[in-house]
């Protein structure tokens, strides 16, 4: 039952979707970073319900810091960031006490937790605590773009609309930094909220597929076996709720290559080495070669649906149905793509921390 990761640069999540709070303590971080509250809460406006595409429910999300900072700046002791609960309706989960929603953790905490689990708005395992993830990765993020490492996410498909893949990396990025709504081509933008938004209508969800780059990441990052970059990542990526597939460089659509087309050749330009190419993903070998860093992550559609399904009776193990109530997203991609920044950027702070020292980032 734990709720940390990360070995030199930790984080630890706690609270429940209907909780008093919900937060995360990053532990390890070197002292001496600026911390901006303004870009804390920018990050968080990033995560937040908006419009007809996102759930009805509002939260402030304001940040409160209890510990770790002093005069704007860390002082390399845990840092918590507490989050309130104001706009919780735990009367719309009465049911979900003996009723196992599909596609949720209802079923498995049952087993795991005996019953005692909070499930009321999905408790612990709901997506609401990545506000916490989202709050810390702030903190993450701010700390390499000092070192000139630069993160961006966009969806680059969403219920069979595709955006453009990355282009010129670092001014894509920066255009990313401020979209509420995040793709490269705004062409595509009224066409995929229109497929949200039908959906909804239809008491249905979608969901989708993000693409992240890293910039500026240096080489020799990274273990040849267990903790390879991809690992790492990969284990971080696949603990936001609803990511159900990673894959890095041209990932699956490598093997349908030749070798001689796969190889990301090694160049010298201006004294410094390249790759001609960036199959895969700025990582060879489990370790940064230097290049962008690119991945992707399967989002699936929110598994909270208002149409009857079948499903169990959690105290008689006898079948029946549910038709779930409440206020739910018809796709949550448009917000996991700020979560999936801050949680790349918790993971590489850990692991530039590991190779070169926590005062590496200060």
């Amino acid at each position: 039952m734990k709720n940390t990761i990360g070995s030199s640069v930790a984080l630890t999540i706690f609270g429940e979707s209907h909780g008093t709070a919900i937060g995360a303590v990053l532990d390890g971080i070197a002292p001496g970073i600026p911390v901006d509250e303004e870009f804390i809460a920018h990050q968080m406006g990033l995560r937040k319900s908006v419009g007809s595409i996102s759930t009805p429910r509002r939260e402030a999300d304001e940040v409160k810091i209890l510990s770790g900072v002093f005069e704007g700046k860390t002082t390399g002791t845990p840092i918590t960031f507490m989050i309130q609960n104001q706009d919780t309706k735990s009367k719309d989960y009465g049911e979900l006490a003996y009723k196992a929603r599909p596609g949720h953790a209802d079923y498995p905490a049952n087993m795991k937790y005996h019953g005692f689990q909070d499930f009321r708005g999905g408790g612990h395992f709901s997506g609401r605590i990545t506000a916490g993830i989202v709050a810390a990765g702030a903190v993450a993020i701010s700390a390499l773009r000092a070192k000139g490492i630069t993160i961006g996410t966009h969806i680059l498909s969403c219920a069979g609309v595709s955006d453009r893949s990355f282009g010129d990396i670092p001014s894509d990025i920066e255009k990313l930094s401020d979209a509420q709504f995040a793709v490269l081509d705004e062409s595509v933008k009224d066409a995929m909220i229109e497929k949200i938004e039908a959906a909804r209508a239809d008491g249905d969800s979608v969901g989708g597929k993000l693409e992240t780059a890293v910039y500026g990441f240096p080489a020799g990052v990274g273990e040849p076996w267990f903790d390879t970059l991809e690992s790492v990542l990969s284990h971080m990526l696949f603990s936001i709720p609803a990511v159900k597939g990673v894959e890095f460089g041209d990932g699956f659509g490598i093997t349908d290559m030749l070798g001689s087309q796969a190889n990301d050749c090694y160049r010298n330009v201006d004294g410094k080495v390249v790759t001609s190419s960036n199959h895969n993903g700025g990582i060879t070998g489990g370790i940064s070669n230097g290049m962008p860093l690119l991945f992707r992550t399967a989002v699936k559609p929110t598994p909270s649906i208002y149409k009857e399904q079948e499903t169990i009776d959690l105290n008689t193990g006898e079948n029946t149905t549910l038709q779930i109530k409440g206020r739910h997203d018809p796709a949550i991609i448009h917000r996991a793509r700020v979560v999936v920044d801050s949680a790349a950027a918790l993971v590489l702070c850990d692991q530039l921390a590991l190779r070169y020292g926590t005062d590496w980032l200060r």
